[in-house]
């Protein structure tokens, strides 16, 4: 049954396959149908490297997003974390 709110469901399901999760799919497959596939995947690779910043920059990062559980996680805890979300 298709959700209303996902607005390309066939790029949902294929980053779900990939691994990501529903959230982060959802996001990206309604940016891609907005702004089109090529717009989207031109913003990529702007942020830097999870391996170069500190357990605070994580953290904060962590927060932003919303990842439970982040206080007690060690920095590659919430590197996985943020990647995985």
């Amino acid at each position: 049954m298709p959700n209303p709110s996902i607005k390309d469901e066939k790029r949902y399901q294929k980053v779900r396959d990939k691994g990501a999760s529903k959230e982060k799919a959802a996001r990206i497959a309604n940016a891609s149908a907005a702004e089109g596939r090529k717009t989207v995947s031109k913003r990529g690779g702007r942020s830097s490297s999870y391996d170069d910043m500190s357990k605070s920059e994580l953290y904060d990062r962590a927060k932003k997003v919303g990842i439970p559980g982040r206080s007690s996680m060690s920095k590659k805890d919430l590197i996985s974390a943020l990647r995985n979300h």
